[in-house]
């Protein structure tokens, strides 16, 4: 049962990980599996434990306080990536690289592309939007602010959107669907703006990434160039898996207006502290350029069974998945 609102400071909690993965980064050795431990095994136990609330309401200083949190997330993502960098060339073939990798993906998809999806709602070309860019070129998935908010935003839930999952699609299939398909759409809708040729913005973005990877093979090697490239792959995995999780087996006709029923809520507070309120992505559909700290619960969205976290391990498992999720997913009216 939801109880009262919480405290703005406690968002301060989403600094943790990157604070965690930075350190191992750093200390290197089985530092390194700190980040892995903390968001694989100990966040998910966090997710049930916390409970759920309510955002704070937000004074003049507590809205100081989280509009300059992201810009935080943005210096410790330039960190992690720096000193994953600077692992992997230290360590080499060793397995502490791997780990380094994978920590540092995961906290990628964390402070980097939940960031850039909270900046990248803000008018092009300002200083927040090219934030984001920045933070999706760690990514390697600098496509992302163009697919998500022209064709995700308006085709949500409908099959013209390559992150809605409809009922019964396993995670891994979801991901061979959604992953090249919304690459494909960020270049249509690149063409279909007049930017055609080299003046497409999706084919500057891929070269931009295949020029930072040139970079760091010449200047340093082409074994960290691979890392480099895998991390990406662990961000861009769980980027797709919140993208299956906040729209699965959620349905509309596209000329039916975008309603609370169109995707997952979830008032867990770990989550929600940790990931800028992302787990209110009925409030965030309704009203996109609202930032993290104006979103509210809806009243009648479907809710999941408890937060990201807490959601990763049985989403891994398709049948254990769909007994737990087909239930509660609310009849089309």
């Amino acid at each position: 049962m939801t109880t009262g609102r919480d405290a703005a400071a406690w968002h301060l909690v989403g600094l943790v990980a990157p604070v965690v993965i930075l350190s191992g980064n750093l200390a290197g050795g089985a530092w390194t599996l700190s980040g892995v431990v903390l968001i694989l095994l100990v966040y998910p136990v966090l997710d049930v434990v916390s409970g759920t609330g309510r955002p704070a309401l937000v004074t003049h200083t507590s809205r100081s306080l989280l509009a300059g949190l992201p810009y935080i997330h943005v210096i410790l993502q330039g960190c992690v990536f720096a000193t994953l960098i600077w692992r992997v060339h230290l360590d080499g073939y060793a397995w502490t690289t791997w780990i380094a990798a994978v920590s540092s993906g995961l906290n990628t998809g964390i402070s980097a592309i939940v960031v850039a999806h909270e900046m990248g709602h803000s008018r092009p070309l300002t200083f927040r939007w090219w934030l984001a860019r920045l933070n999706l070129l760690t990514a390697m998935y600098l496509h992302f602010t163009l697919e998500h908010n022209r064709q995700h935003h308006p085709a949500v839930a409908t099959p013209g959107d390559p992150a809605s999952a409809p009922r019964g699609r396993a995670l891994w299939y979801q991901l061979v669907c959604s992953v090249p398909a919304q690459f494909i759409d960020a270049w249509q809708l690149s063409v279909r703006s007049g930017r055609t040729g080299l003046r497409n913005t999706v084919l500057r973005g891929l070269a931009l990434q295949c020029l930072v990877i040139l970079i760091l093979w010449t200047a340093l090697s082409g074994w960290v160039a691979l890392v480099v490239i895998f991390h990406a792959g662990v961000a861009v995995f769980l980027l797709e898996y919140v993208n299956y999780i906040q729209h699965y087996g959620l349905s509309r006709d596209i000329t039916e207006r975008i309603a609370p029923r169109h995707a997952w809520e979830s008032q867990t507070r770990w989550s929600r502290w940790t990931l800028l309120e992302l787990p209110l992505h009925p409030a965030h559909h309704l009203s996109p350029s609202l930032p993290f700290w104006q979103l509210d619960p809806i009243e009648g969205a479907p809710t999941l069974p408890t937060g990201y976290y807490g959601l990763f391990w049985p989403c891994l498992f398709p049948p254990l998945w769909k007994r737990w999720i087909d239930p509660r997913i609310p009849t089309t009216p």
